[in-house]
């Protein structure tokens, strides 16, 4: 069998396997498990021997025509390099992990089919978007994953939060995506054709006539897609979809999409020195602000998700210093352990027995009920914070090995700005991202809420699909930068001696301050009764409780309880926790802007139709209407009623006869 016939499999397979598990779903349900796991799992095998045989070397290039357009050609095409193979492979292991996770965590749901059915589409359409050698089927892929999130997030439809949440992802992910999609078309007419091989031998040749309209217009589907500031509000809010979600969409689906699109297509955005600054801003802002919303988060989940759009910022920030080998390394290295943190926050979730315990601030004595949740989040944790040799210090330090090349001048593939932008931004964001992992080990692991009944031993396919993530996330970093260049653009990605160090002891400093910290906050909180709410807004337990419950993970009763006030992110963060804990409140910012102007000038178009429009169309009918009812009442049916208005018609104009007569 071809390699370009093993390709065309991978995405089809999951494709099928949607199909087939929505079909049978209710008439054949012992079906639906293996329908979900094994045509993942068969795409993971044949992604991986794709790979084998793409092996680095030249791009394996296929198309045929799908359709005459009368002008830009829509093909259907495959272009697989040594990035493609590499990320459908992560692909593959994050969603047959999923699959085989979500059979234990959801086994009870009565909406596993068409969840498992969605996941298996969700992959489907992102391995369409890594192969598509066309951005007119890579487009479909990206929009089919956006329908597909909208689904997936809103699983638990009958609660509110729910609902908002899947429809917010939907509406900011597609404000992006309009300009996203003008930013095609207008590639496709300056390049002649959708085909990404054409277009790149059009940069490369100079024939990119609008190379900076093209580039920001295409960053902003960019920021919708991976999360990037200002698009990235939806991303925290998605958390209310089921936990097996949120690790396919943070680690390999969705919002990597959009940092491989610009990896595939970078020199489109080195074209333009003005957009490689833009996206270096975007990338430092994104990194920092999440970070300290993470530090200020209570709900676990929350945590990671202001992580994930801190590590896609870092590979943006990789895309903007103009090094696409180091964003997809730390796209590789970072899809292993952050589905594992979610999928370890899903365990935790499972074995408090309620989604509101997935406060960290009201978990205690964890650490012995679930042991392998506690040790494979602590590997992924460590390398989150970026601590050798975890596979996240590799993958971080090429990324901020690169900035320091073009702030040195060893390279001149951006500028300088944005190598000193996106430095100084990753190592800020090294010393926040140890802190924020540092204090979710500490809530998580050695809290002091209060004491959750035990519900025995997590399902198998729960805790073996965290054993093996937890593989690459400790072991992926050693080798991988050795022989990832061969795979990539043949760039060094080694660690550099200056950044090394310094990345390195910021996070070591961020985990102990985060730590002496806790301690204190700890000491202090001994004194106070267990249970007291410390007198922040963010400690009202009510309230806490209320949005927790509200995200309706797989309940098993309730514990109510008040949080613990040892948190040490009160302390670190001081007067920017509260804007930090409410994501610096740009939602309330895009309400202000956004929201209320539109639906302000919904009413007043409301106004205009019911009182303007509608009084006009009911007047236009009135008048004939009225004219219609005298004309009927004239018309009786009575022959005596008839002939004597005509006689009185005729005396009439007999003496108008006679006056004109007499006149005359």
């Amino acid at each position: 069998m071809t390699t370009t016939t093993l390709a065309v499999l991978v995405p089809l397979l999951p494709f099928l396997g949607a199909v087939a598990g929505l079909l049978l779903g209710r008439t054949a349900p012992g079906f639906v498990r293996p329908l979900a796991v094994l045509p993942t799992l068969a795409a993971l095998v044949l992604a991986a021997l794709v790979a084998v045989r793409q092996g680095g070397d030249a791009a394996v290039d296929a198309a045929t025509e799908l359709t005459p357009t009368g002008s830009v050609p829509i093909e259907l095409a495959l272009h697989i390099d040594g990035f493609a193979a590499l990320v459908a492979v992560l692909v593959g292991l994050v969603a047959s992990c999923v699959q085989i996770y979500s059979t234990g965590y959801l086994r009870d749901d009565p909406r596993y089919p068409s969840y498992a059915a969605l996941v298996s589409l969700f992959t489907s359409a992102m391995l369409l978007v890594v192969y598509s050698g066309d951005l007119m089927v890579l487009l479909v892929g990206w929009e089919v994953m956006g329908i597909c999130s909208y689904f997936l997030v809103g699983h638990y439809w009958e609660t509110p939060e729910a609902r908002a949440a899947s429809l917010k992802a939907f509406l900011v992910t597609k404000l992006g995506d309009v300009p996203f999609l003008i930013g095609l078309f207008a590639l496709a007419t300056d390049a002649g054709s959708f085909r990404v091989t054409r277009i790149l031998a059009t940069v490369a040749s100079g024939g990119l006539d609008h190379p900076t309209p093209i580039a920001l217009l295409l960053l902003a589907g960019v920021a919708g897609k991976s999360a990037q500031f200002p698009l990235h509000t939806w991303l925290p809010d998605a958390m209310a979809g089921p936990t097996p979600v949120s690790a396919l969409i943070h680690a390999a689906t969705m919002v990597a999409a959009g940092v491989y699109f610009v990896a595939r297509l970078l020199p489109v955005f080195e074209a333009s020195q003005a957009a490689m600054v833009v996206l270096a801003v975007m990338a430092a802002v994104t990194m920092a602000g999440s970070a300290l919303a993470a530090l200020a988060q209570d709900d676990i989940k929350r945590v990671l998700a202001y992580s994930t759009i801190g590590q896609l910022g870092y590979m943006s920030g990789a895309l903007a210093v103009g090094d696409r080998g180091a964003a997809v390394f730390h796209l590789l290295s970072h899809g292993a352990f952050k589905a594992l943190l979610f999928l370890a926050a899903g365990v935790i979730i499972h074995a408090a027995g309620t989604n509101s315990l997935a406060a960290m601030s009201r978990m205690r004595n964890l650490r012995d009920r679930i042991p392998d949740a506690y040790w494979t989040m602590t590997v992924a944790l460590l390398a989150l914070a970026a601590i050798p040799p975890f596979s996240g210090f590799f993958s971080k330090e090429a990324v901020l090995g690169v900035a320091e090349h073009v702030v040195t001048g060893h390279t001149e593939h951006a500028p300088a700005a944005a190598g000193w932008i996106v430095l100084v931004a990753g190592l800020l964001t090294a010393v926040l991202t140890a802190a924020y992992a540092t204090r979710l080990w500490l809530l998580a692991f050695r809290g002091r809420g209060a004491e959750a009944p035990d519900h025995g031993r997590q399902p198998l396919t729960m805790t073996v699909v965290l054993w093996v993530l937890a593989v690459p996330s400790l072991a992926l970093g050693g080798f991988a930068f050795r022989v990832l260049p061969d795979w990539f653009d043949g760039r060094d990605l080694a660690p550099t001696l200056t950044t090394s160090v310094l990345g390195t002891g910021l996070a070591l400093a961020g985990g102990i301050v985060t730590y002496a910290a806790w301690r204190h906050t700890t000491a202090l909180a001994a004194r106070v009764p267990l249970g007291a709410v410390a007198a922040h807004p963010e400690g009202d337990a009510a309230k806490v409780e209320a949005e927790a419950i509200a995200t309706h993970e797989p309940a098993y009763g309730d514990i109510a309880h008040a949080p613990d006030p040892a948190d040490p992110g009160r302390l670190l963060l001081g007067p920017l926790h509260r804007p930090a804990a409410a994501g610096f409140h740009l939602d309330a910012v895009y309400t202000a802007l956004f929201v209320r102007p539109v639906q302000a000038g919904a009413s007043l178009v409301r106004f205009l139709d019911r009182v303007v429009v509608e009084t006009y169309v009911r007047g236009a009918g009135a008048l004939p209407r009225w004219l219609g009812t005298a004309v009927r009442r004239s018309q009786t049916g009575n022959v005596q009623t008839y002939v004597s208005a005509l006689l009185a018609g005729t005396v009439v104009l007999a003496v108008a006869v006679v006056l004109v007569a007499t006149g005359a």
